[in-house]
């Protein structure tokens, strides 16, 4: 019994794995987006400092909240045009919006808990 040899089309290509991949990223950032935010919020509020900003409006946090605001959109906007990109052409382009969709999300979590 012969087995007929597989067609290289049946393999996926290094850069449909690639798309795939940057595809996975994009999702799993915009996904995590508002669970970050709501999870450092939730780390700051629980400290003293927060709880005093929170009662008293004292010790609060001197990051201004526009540039809370700015890295927000900035992540999703970001995570957008990954997704909305050709998935396998321009994929540096691609790569670069995710790395700083994650970049700019991974910030925005470190300035919510600088603020604790």
């Amino acid at each position: 019994m012969t087995t007929a040899p597989r067609s290289p089309s049946a393999q996926p290509t290094h850069a449909q794995l690639t798309a795939r991949a940057l595809t996975t990223g994009a999702v799993a950032g915009l996904v995590l987006l508002l669970p970050t935010v709501v999870l450092a919020w939730i780390v700051v509020l629980a400290s003293e400092r927060g709880g005093r900003c929170l009662t008293y409006g004292e010790q609060c946090s001197g990051v201004p909240g526009g540039a809370l605001w700015a890295c927000f959109w900035a992540s999703a906007a970001l995570g957008a045009v990954a997704l909305a990109g050709p998935r396998t052409r321009w994929v540096p382009a691609r790569c670069g919006a995710v790395v700083l969709q994650w970049g700019t999300q991974l910030t925005l979590g470190v300035l919510i808990l600088a603020g604790a």
